[in-house]
């Protein structure tokens, strides 16, 4: 005797309409299409961030967590995690920084090529955590510059996947220029960073 469908029997339609992400402003044409190319470029590279995660303690399972199939960071353009610093774009600060590992850390971001983002995840990167003694570091804007924090202890991963999709929207709509500016030079030299 077969089974009888017990899902999707109703021929109702979604609740809200399926977005598809669409391509930059620009002229079309038959055969042509003519847009800017920092628009092009960001959409590149928003959809292709390479993420170098830097765990050091309990945030490093809710990051395992968001690599797993359930979460799958990968459906956002990070497929591959790579922990060679020269070949990625994100640098994932996952827990506690002790003030020893500030250096290290920071010679982390050097080896790293322009254009890089930080993103601090977990209450002991953004802030050192419930850890106010004097060997950890209290948040690692310290030591490197950060674009986007995630908060909680641990964070959620939904959160995690929220900061991540804020990052690429800093990826997508920054300035081909923008690394070429006075302003991220001075930035660069508060953190004494050439």
């Amino acid at each position: 005797m077969p089974r009888p469908v017990q899902y999707n029997i109703n021929k109702k339609g979604l609740s809200t309409p399926i977005s598809i992400v669409t391509g930059p402003e620009g002229h079309s044409g038959e055969g042509f299409f003519a847009t800017k190319l920092s628009d092009v470029v960001g959409l590149a590279r928003k959809n292709s961030i390479w993420p170098l995660p830097f765990a050091t303690s309990c945030c490093g399972i809710e990051f395992m967590a968001l690599m797993a199939s359930h979460y799958d960071l990968a459906r956002f353009g990070s497929e591959r995690v790579a922990f060679s610093p020269r070949q990625c774009d994100l640098l994932m600060v996952i827990g506690t920084i002790a003030k020893k590992m500030g250096p290290i850390l920071k010679e982390v971001y050097l080896q790293m090529a322009e254009p890089r983002w930080v993103l601090a995840m977990g209450a002991c990167a953004s802030s050192g955590g419930i850890f106010d003694t004097y060997s950890v570091l209290q948040g690692i804007d310290q030591v490197i510059p950060v674009d986007v924090y995630v908060p909680g202890c641990p964070p959620r991963p939904e959160a995690i996947l929220d900061g991540f999709l804020k990052v690429q929207d800093l990826v997508g709509k920054e300035s081909l220029r923008r690394r070429h500016s006075e302003k991220y030079s001075d930035l660069m030299a508060s953190y004494r960073i050439e």
